[in-house]
């Protein structure tokens, strides 16, 4: 009804005088009580989850300590040219940016062990790209949009038989998969920790399926080092390559260096950020059900039943 409602060409637009008109069944004073309470358990789960985010990154910041990058891209800095002969020769300036270097100088001021991404994964690789066939019967598809949008609404299915190694397009919980294209002010290199929820989903082929070595880093953490937006993304965004729609590639990604700050401290973040996407989860599947039982209601409404409802 609230798509009926709106009004434009290209851009549609709605108002709130159409929101006011729209109709509501009320059902029942302990119907209503019921949905009051649990969506009170859905939001106390999703601020949960927020509180630890905060705990998990804190303990991050504090392990690593102040990080002060001087200057920017736009402001112009130096490089030396030794270290533009060094590694991937990489001759961008946003490679070299002031946030990611200070960033290094703080591992190195702190002498804090540090080892690259290949050193703790069994496996860093993407998917080629293929035909997407949609259909109703299909296995739910999921891009970054969805990937990274809270209990995002899930409209496309694949239709799994008609991909090569379809297969591979399935993930694991415990595995992290990475944003691999748009804009590094964007969703690119944003990280994503997957959980059971996400095992019958079919991945894009726009992600970089990261596998963590479980003797070796906890998933939780390495979803820290990767995804902290200060201290971990800018390591990452900086390798991208491309100008209209910047890239990144497994072999780069390998080499972001990952700081190891001992398995009391590594373990206190990861037991928070592993909470955290669980809580994430089963807060989405709170969400869901209590949608569905009010669409439910509302079919019988509209069936004519007036049980549920003040008459």
């Amino acid at each position: 009804m609230m798509t009926a409602a709106h009004y434009g060409h290209v851009i549609k637009h709605i108002e709130p005088a159409h929101l006011a008109a729209l109709p509501i069944p009320i059902p029942k004073r302990e119907i209503l009580d019921g949905f009051n309470h649990r969506l009170e358990d859905l939001l106390k789960k999703r601020n949960r989850t927020e509180e630890l985010m905060r705990e998990g990154h804190g303990l991050y910041e504090e392990a690593i300590g102040p990080v002060d990058a001087k200057g920017g891209v736009a402001l112009g800095f130096s490089v030396s040219a030794q270290a533009l002969f060094t590694g991937r020769r990489r001759l961008e300036a946003e490679f070299y940016s002031p946030a990611a270097t200070a960033i290094l100088n703080r591992f190195r001021a702190k002498k804090l062990r540090v080892e690259s991404l290949g050193d703790v994964t069994a496996r860093i690789w993407r998917l080629t790209q293929f035909k997407r066939v949609f259909g109703d019967e299909g296995a739910p598809y999921m891009s970054a949009d969805e990937l990274f949008a809270l209990n995002p609404t899930i409209t496309k299915r694949v239709v799994v038989e008609q991909a090569d190694n379809a297969d591979d397009f399935f993930v694991k919980a415990g595995w992290i998969v990475m944003a691999r294209s748009g804009q590094t002010y964007g969703l690119n290199g944003s990280v994503a920790l997957m959980t059971k929820r996400h095992e019958s989903a079919f991945l894009s082929d726009d992600f970089i399926r990261i596998m963590p070595h479980i003797d070796r880093i906890r998933p939780g953490y390495l979803f820290t080092a990767l995804g902290h937006p200060t201290l971990g993304r800018p390591l990452v965004v900086r390798c991208a390559y491309g100008t209209s729609i910047p890239h990144l590639d497994p072999p780069d990604v390998a080499a972001c260096p990952i700081v190891r700050l001992g398995s009391s401290v590594e373990n206190t973040i990861a037991d928070r950020m592993e909470e955290t996407i669980n809580l994430r989860a089963e807060a989405d599947e709170m969400e869901n059900a209590l949608a569905a039982d009010a669409e439910d209601l509302t079919r019988a409404f509209l069936a004519g039943d007036q049980e549920p409802f003040d008459r």
